[in-house]
């Protein structure tokens, strides 16, 4: 946040630029256990409570939508511009909720919302990126990924589900894949949803004590838990080899559920009003339609 001094005092000058904040450097080295996952950064901008939050993400609406609409707009003039915001995170990190707290702001019409869960035996015949191409949004929309390509090197790592040659080489091969992507007009924003341990449990016995949310726990989660620490390294290592300058890993605290959706529809705004999305210029006599209107009957 850059602020000035003078007489004695330091004043705000302007809003802190969450890309910024939230950004992995590139190239550095990635310890998640140095970063505070209840933590609520954003200076003066950050909410400070859950009330603060929920307004916050509210007055957000309206400028979202907008910027929407413009995107979704535009491409009907050709702009091949499009958003990819990508969630991941460990079980109860708040993918799902995030879908649903931030897609609610867009129009449903220019939101693709795209789960990944296990392999197809027919995905599973192709490389791993095959399934991905096929979910990616048009032009004019923002395409939401829960879970995604980096599966394939999370739980492909963890699990051992592919020879470690094989997932070594998936790290370039998905930044390869980003860089098109850029190149082809998509912005990709990939958040890592980062979640303590402590919260996960706390998280999963709320699911058991609720009848309403038992469907979403699985007996495996338990076993996931275990898995921890190599889930922690395998996050270690894509964020740190995957962090470009085309497409950038935003570390977001997870532990407050707020601030995760605030930190998230923020970081959309940011990304939204860089990329400036126009109105098209109409391709006819606007005065002369408007009289022909207004001569009839």
């Amino acid at each position: 946040m850059a602020e000035r001094a003078g007489s004695g005092r330091k004043h705000q000058v302007e809003d802190t630029v969450m890309r910024d904040l939230l950004r992995v450097p590139v190239g550095a080295r990635v310890s998640l256990s140095s970063y505070d996952a209840s933590a609520t950064p954003g200076g003066a901008t950050a909410p400070r409570s859950k009330t603060d939050g929920l307004e916050a993400v509210a007055r957000m609406g309206v400028p979202l939508a907008g910027l929407q609409e413009r995107l979704w707009a535009a491409s009907t003039a050709g702009d091949r511009r499009r958003v990819l915001l990508v969630l991941q995170g460990m079980d109860t990190s708040g993918k799902g909720g995030t879908v649903k707290h931030v897609a609610s702001l867009f129009n449903p019409v220019g939101c693709r919302v795209r789960p990944f869960t296990a392999p197809t035996p027919e995905e599973l015949e192709h490389d791993f990126l095959w399934r991905v191409r096929k979910r990616l949004p048009h032009h004019g929309e923002l395409g939401i990924f829960d879970r995604s390509h980096y599966e394939d090197v999370l739980i492909g790592r963890v699990r051992e589900l592919a020879p470690r040659s094989e997932i070594e080489s998936r790290y370039d091969r998905i930044n390869e894949f980003e860089r098109s992507l850029t190149d082809d007009g998509v912005t990709v924003v990939k958040c890592f949803l980062h979640i303590s341990y402590e919260e996960q449990r706390r998280r999963l016995l709320r699911r058991l004590a609720n009848p309403r949310k038992l469907w979403k726990f699985s007996p495996a989660d338990i076993e996931e838990r275990a898995l921890w620490p190599a889930y922690q390294e395998a996050y270690e290592i894509a964020l740190e080899r995957c962090a470009t300058d085309a497409a950038p890993w935003y570390l977001v605290p997870a532990d407050r559920k707020w601030y995760r959706n605030w930190a998230i529809s923020r970081l959309l705004l940011e990304h939204l009003k860089a990329m400036d999305p126009q109105y098209p210029e109409p391709d006819f006599d606007v005065e002369a339609c408007r009289r022909r209107l207004q001569e009839e009957g």
